[in-house]
This record gives structure tokens, C-alpha cells and sequence, in this order.
């Protein structure tokens, strides 16, 4: 397949998808308003999982468990090709005290996932650090979290590489070109850029842009702000959560706790406030973090989307347009899933699950 693809947006939803596209058609520019990767991808969490799965629907579970079951692999297939090792980090993880850990039970024996109720005591002598008072727990076994920031450090490698990707950062998309009824590239400040397909992987700007077609896509940025500790390497074993909020050790002893949820527009500026009660929160949850020092706090921008289902597929009335965004706060999670079954659809290969919940057909305003 020799068409040239544009993909608007270099998160690791776009990364991804012109990673998998490569192989497959002629020539992929990848045109990002920033430096790639530097969004929501670079500022989330990197759980490999929904915090709470149970609550999603079908369609998000099917993403998450396929991404689930293939992000190992991924890490290994970029650490040996870049050297750079996204560090994908099974640790497991603990839900404590859930309002609704009948339903997660069964949702999880319905799906055959590894999530089982635990003593207490258990989740005390798994995580010794953890803070007193916690009466239940749950655990999922085989959770990981990945290194975000070094997962798109390794992407935006791996497609240097590749001869026929050109990554074109700092480049401003404006709007759609058509002609006929057929998207046929997009407008930049620094001219047009032609394309085959265009595939709108702008996060949480991908509203905007459809905009100036006339369209509606349900898309806007949701900020949500994290906090980071250095801690000693061994003094996080496993990821837990509990009210809404979680802690996440990296391999050398960081830890992430987060997040907000917070509807402030396209404002990423780091609040007092925030700070102050991410704190609270990880003390209640790790109390030694009373004493360690927050070496870091910064917010992104969620693409916020009607129950976090993305859309994935063609964007109907504009021939050559495609979406594949609005993955709300599960865009690492589903980035696998999401990418290989958006390369299926527009190569015309057997999608590896059914594409019918994500399309944007009569989900569009």
C-alpha cells in the first residue's frame, strides 16, 4: 500500500499508530503542535489498567484486556530495537476498602481476571508501608505500570529509525483540506501537507480541529495533576488505590501519587490546592511519605469522551479522514488495542476485535 498518511497528534496514541502503520503503507508524517509525546501520555499514571475496570463498559474491557496481554511484548520489541526500555513494571495492584467490591468480584470472575478478595492482613504484610485503619482489600495479580515518559522516548525512537516516517514536531495543523468530499491533507502555518488519510490523534484538541469541519466530536480536556516522590527502591511493592486515588512505584523508588479530575479548559498550570490534597492522600495512604520529598508536580489534559469509549474509525461524510482519540483516562492502557485495531480497519485486515462500538458513525454531532 504506497498512500501517504498524515496522523494529527504525536501521543502515544499517534506513536503508536504510525508505529504500526509503517509497515504497512508507503510514507507516515506524524505532525504534533509540541514535542511529541509531551501531553497527557507524558503526565499520566501509566497504570495498565482502568483504576476501576469493572466500572467500564464491554467495549472498554475488551481494549484494556487485549492492550493488557500484549504491552510486555511491546516493551521488549522497543527496548531491543531502541535501547530504551519503557519499563513495563508488573507489581500487581490493591484496591482498598471498595464501595462496590461485590460487583468488581464478579465482574472479574465473569471476565476471568486475576482479581480476588484478600485478607487484610495480607495486603499489610504485601505492603508494609501501607497507612493503618484500611479494613478490605482486593488484589490483581499481573498489573503493571509503565514508564510513560521512557514508553514515548522509546516510540519516538523506534520510528526515527524507519525510513519512510517523518516526525514533524512544533507543527501547527489548522484545519482539513478536501476536495470533492475527500480529505486530502491538512493546512499547516507553514503550508499544506498533502495525504491519502489523515488520522485525528490530537487528544485532547481533536475536538477543535473536527470543529472546523462542522462536526461535534465529544472530546474536551479534562486537567488532572500528579505529584512524584524519591523513595528508596524496595519501599513500594505493589501499586494501591484507595478513595480515588493511588500511588505507583517506578523501578528506582519514585513513586506517583494521583490524580485530580478538574474541568478548567486547556489550563495545565499546577494548583496549591491540588498539591495539598495529593499530599494528604499519599500520607494517608503511605504515611513515610510524610517525610519524602515531592521532587515533582505537574498537570495534563485528559481527552475527555462520553463514558471513555474512543472512537476508531472512518469519519463518515469526509472520505480520507479517521479518527482514533478520545481515550478519556485509559489512553496508555488501550494505546496497544486501540492502535492495532485502527492500523486493521484502514489497511483492510481482520480486526483483532469487533470495531462496531468504537466507530464514529452516529456518534458525532
Amino acid at each position: 500500500m504506497s498512500k501517504q498518511v498524515v496522523v494529527v497528534g504525536g501521543g502515544v496514541i499517534g506513536l503508536l499508530t504510525a508505529f504500526n502503520l509503517a509497515a504497512k503503507v508507503g510514507q507516515v508524517v506524524v505532525c504534533d503542535q509540541g514535542e511529541v509525546g509531551r501531553e497527557s501520555s507524558w503526565a499520566g499514571g501509566g497504570i495498565v489498567s482502568p483504576l476501576y475496570p469493572w466500572r467500564y463498559s464491554p467495549a472498554v474491557t475488551a481494549l484494556a484486556h487485549w492492550s493488557q496481554d500484549f504491552y510486555p511484548q511491546l516493551g521488549e520489541r522497543l527496548f531491543a530495537s531502541t535501547g530504551l526500555d519503557p519499563e513495563v513494571h508488573t507489581t500487581g495492584l490493591y484496591w482498598l476498602d471498595l464501595d462496590d467490591e461485590a460487583e468488581a468480584l464478579a465482574w472479574a470472575k465473569r471476565e476471568g481476571r486475576p482479581l480476588s478478595a484478600v485478607d487484610i492482613s495480607a495486603a499489610y504484610d504485601a505492603v508494609p508501608v501501607l497507612g493503618p485503619g484500611f479494613k478490605r482489600a482486593i488484589f490483581m495479580a499481573g498489573v503493571a505500570n509503565v514508564r510513560n515518559p521512557r514508553l514515548v522516548k522509546s516510540l519516538k525512537a523506534a520510528l526515527q529509525a524507519l525510513p519512510n516516517v517523518t516526525l514533524r514536531e512544533h507543527c501547527q495543523i489548522t484545519g482539513f483540506v478536501q476536495e470533492s468530499g475527500r480529505v486530502t491533507g491538512v493546512q499547516t502555518e507553514e503550508g499544506v501537507l498533502p495525504a491519502d488519510d489523515v488520522v485525528l490523534s490530537a487528544g485532547a484538541w481533536s475536538g477543535d480541529l473536527l470543529r472546523t469541519l462542522g462536526l461535534e466530536l465529544p472530546v474536551e480536556p479534562v486537567k488532572g495533576q500528579m505529584i512524584l516522590f524519591k523513595c528508596a527502591e524496595d519501599f513500594l511493592p505493589s501499586m494501591v488505590l484507595a478513595k480515588g486515588r493511588y500511588a505507583i512505584p517506578r523501578r528506582d523508588g519514585h513513586v506517583l501519587v494521583g490524580s485530580t479530575l478538574e474541568h478548567a479548559g486547556y489550563d495545565k498550570t499546577p494548583t496549591e490546592e491540588a498539591l495539598a490534597s495529593l499530599k494528604a492522600s499519599a500520607i494517608e495512604l503511605l504515611p513515610e511519605l510524610e517525610g519524602a520529598e515531592v521532587v515533582g508536580h505537574w498537570a495534563g489534559l485528559r481527552p475527555g469522551s462520553p463514558e471513555g469509549v474512543p472512537y476508531i474509525g472512518r469519519v463518515p461524510g469526509h472520505e480520507g479522514l479517521w479518527l482514533n482519540c478520545g481515550h478519556y483516562r485509559n489512553g496508555l492502557v488501550l494505546a496497544p488495542a486501540s492502535c492495532q485495531l485502527f492500523a486493521d480497519l484502514l489497511t483492510g485486515a481482520e480486526p483483532i476485535i469487533e470495531p462496531a462500538p468504537y466507530t464514529p458513525e452516529g456518534r458525532l454531532g
